[in-house]
């Protein structure tokens, strides 16, 4: 199932296994350093934000991770 939890845990996992924090992983994938900080994944509202299937593309191609790697950390 996927679920905002799910799917930051799997960023999480994929950052881990490169040795980077998440903002290393997105400045790796040529986005803004504090794309994936944690502090990022609610809005002020307190409204739950995702990442983007861009953002998620960008990540899989900067880490050679496969999107059935990526799924199956969730």
């Amino acid at each position: 199932m996927l679920s905002h939890e799910t799917i930051w845990d799997a960023l999480d996992a994929l950052a881990e296994n490169n040795k980077l924090t998440p903002s290393g992983l997105a400045r790796k994938a040529g986005l803004d350093p504090t794309a994936f900080n944690k502090s990022k994944r609610l809005g002020p509202d307190g409204r739950l934000r995702w990442p983007s299937t861009e953002s998620i593309a960008k990540v899989l191609e900067a880490t050679g991770a496969s999107v059935d790697e990526f799924f199956s950390r969730l």
